[in-house]
């Protein structure tokens, strides 16, 4: 364990970006394999749409990586955090480490669905009417930084090193991929999985176009935080699931840059 906490203390950054490129790669080509829904749609359009915020996203948290870096070493140095407060393995700490950071991004995904301001933001992520592999980055910038605020909460709350944070952040890309890919699991295999961690079928509830469906399985990497807070919920037919917003479900502005980019700053989405 401490070989890997280690590499990702200094992990580079042709690591980090191949994680990102070469998930988006691979689950394309999976989705052509075992689909869950044949969309009709520009799927390279879609894909070049959502690029531009997965670019932005990976900028800025690639520029503000050095204020997660401030505070976990001012954490560590003075001993702030619940991993300090306990002579524990390096593997108990890892695991704390990562659940905690976990819990902070339920709970700010969770937080911007309740503050209509926030939502604004997180709304360019839910408007995306054709869910896959790309979709799992499409992020207005704007929300970038309320989730590395989240972040930084959580390392003085969990001590988290820079290893440990560096190490979540790489699993949270990846399942950003897998949870958002349009692939087509078992449905006992997805089931199986969900006990632990956030599959692609819990996942794609989220995206329902309504309400109550669009408040539930908020959850990033673990499950248990849905089924604790009980925002967890369940859909039999995968496939009658519609993805979008049902009071921002124009294609031409769901697809239009301009647009995604001023939805925070409108007063009223519903005539707009």
């Amino acid at each position: 364990m401490i070989e890997i906490i280690d590499f990702f203390s200094d992990v580079p950054l042709s690591f980090r970006s191949s994680i990102l490129i070469g998930g988006i790669i691979f689950f394309w080509i999976l989705e052509g394999v075992i689909p869950l829904y044949s969309f009709n749609y520009k799927k390279t359009s879609h894909a070049l749409t959502n690029l531009f915020f997965t670019i932005c996203t990976a900028i800025i948290g690639f520029g503000l990586a050095f204020l997660l870096l401030k505070s976990t070493d001012f954490v560590s140095q003075n001993k702030i955090g619940l991993i300090h407060f306990f002579d524990i393995p390096l593997l108990i700490q890892v695991l704390m480490s990562l659940l905690i950071l976990d819990f902070g991004a339920y709970l700010v995904h969770f937080i911007e669905h309740k503050v209509p301001w926030m939502w604004k933001f997180h709304l360019v992520h839910h408007s995306d009417m054709n869910v896959d592999v790309t979709t799992g980055l499409r992020h207005h910038p704007g929300e970038i930084i309320f989730r590395i605020t989240f972040t930084i909460l959580c390392i003085y709350i969990s001590g988290a090193s820079i290893g440990m944070v560096m190490l979540y952040q790489s699993l949270s890309v990846l399942f950003a991929h897998i949870t958002h890919a349009n692939i087509n699991l078992p449905k006992k295999v997805d089931n199986f999985i969900s006990l632990i961690f956030v599959t692609p079928h819990m996942h794609k509830i989220h995206h329902h176009y309504k309400q109550p469906l669009t408040d539930t399985n908020y959850g990033n990497i673990f499950s248990l935080w849905d089924r604790l807070f009980s925002t967890h919920t369940n859909v039999a037919d995968q496939k009658s699931i519609v993805y979008g917003v049902d009071t921002y479900m124009n294609k031409e502005k769901t697809k239009s840059l301009k647009s995604l980019l001023l939805i925070p700053f409108k007063r009223n989405l519903d005539k707009d």
